[in-house]
């Protein structure tokens, strides 16, 4: 039998989460402070990572070479932060195993662009409230509205990965 930790167990449930949602907003860190802007997130399990696919010409790619701390924020039925590093990866191979036609038009380029980088953020903790789950939500709001504590209702949780 397999043994399933804690942090396996975080990481299925932000996978359950995020799954499905497509775009995420990447948050880095420029000279004038934090910047975010949508990235479509790349079909593959989460396992503590996550993977975008940008150019060497940005400047989040820039801004990536100064910090690697980011933050991916994800909203859908539910709502995701994940903090962790990014890394800069340079790999043909995984490039083209992510590629979509779609990139074609987006991008202005195809999948053998030496300008192609994947950004690989390993996640270090997320926070999620779980809005999805509507008997969770109506007993975190009903709580919230007689002025109880809301503690136990579980919608809210921040787990280390």
């Amino acid at each position: 039998m397999e043994t399933v930790t804690a942090d396996q167990e975080a990481a299925e449930t932000v996978h359950k989460l995020i799954k499905g949602i497509e775009i995420a907003m990447l948050t880095t860190v420029s000279d004038d402070g934090l910047v975010s802007r949508p990235m479509k997130t790349q079909e593959a399990a989460f396992d503590g990572t996550l993977w975008f696919l940008t150019k060497k010409d940005t400047s989040k790619f820039h801004e990536l070479l100064h910090n690697k701390q980011v933050n991916v924020a994800y909203a859908g039925q539910s709502y995701v932060s994940i903090r962790g590093e990014a890394e800069l990866v340079e790999s043909a191979e995984k490039i083209k195993q992510f590629w979509n036609p779609m990139y074609e038009k987006v991008l202005e380029t195809n999948y053998d662009d030496p300008n192609l980088v994947l950004i690989k953020v390993t996640a270090d903790a997320a926070e999620y409230w779980d809005s999805g789950n509507k008997f969770k939500m109506a007993k975190f709001l009903f709580r919230r509205m007689l002025g109880k504590n809301t503690e136990g209702t579980a919608i809210n949780q921040t787990v280390d990965l």
